[in-house]
């Protein structure tokens, strides 16, 4: 069965947090670390563009999520997480963030983005052009740069995909070059 197939009949074909059934598609839950389905979402377009996009978030468009923050789908519950976290001052948000039950493992990949962090607090990571790194990007090595506590070098234009972010430390990323994970300081890439 296809990818779009079983994330459709998982979702009995409507928005995984809204329930719409109109413009519908795959959105993968960052940061990723397998790239399956249970890391993905069935979401409309509308939640899709909000959730992308802090500035047209509609708070009441969200009011879904009293119902859809006990689904039984973990990438459903974080980002039910990060949209309450987002909208927080509303009020209302903050009654179902202190009812939402997620596991621990599910607690950390909600907050893998830093959403929900007072902006003054938030750990910001730029690459050498000062564009914004998110968890699960992709950058690319802009500068050849020796591994410590290894003999490798990783190459210039070496492309590490899927980044973690260090949420204490704005200049360091983590990313895998040729299997071997490493720390990245983000002056020294580009995002792709």
């Amino acid at each position: 069965m296809s990818f779009d197939r079983e994330i459709n009949k998982r979702s009995g074909g409507n928005c995984e947090l809204c329930s719409s059934s109109e413009n519908l598609e795959v959105y993968a839950v960052t940061p990723q670390k397998l790239g399956d389905i249970n890391e993905s979402i069935h979401a409309c377009k509308i939640c899709v563009e909000q959730i992308e996009n802090p500035e047209i978030t509609e708070a009441n468009h969200w009011r879904c999520l009293n119902d859809s923050m006990w689904s039984e789908q973990s990438a459903v519950k974080v980002i039910a997480w990060r949209m309450l976290s987002r909208l927080k001052k509303e009020g209302w948000p903050q009654d179902l963030l202190d009812m939402i039950y997620l596991e621990e493992e599910e607690l950390l990949w909600a907050q893998a983005t830093g959403e929900g962090e007072d902006p003054e607090d938030k750990v910001i990571h730029r690459d050498s052009n000062g564009v914004i790194i998110n968890a699960g990007d992709n950058v690319v090595l802009i500068k050849d740069l020796p591994v410590k506590g290894s003999s490798m070098v990783a190459k210039r234009g070496t492309a590490v995909r899927r980044v973690s972010l260090d949420h204490e430390n704005a200049e360091f990323i983590e990313g895998k070059v040729n299997g071997i994970q490493i720390v990245i300081i983000t002056k020294y890439v580009k995002k792709i």
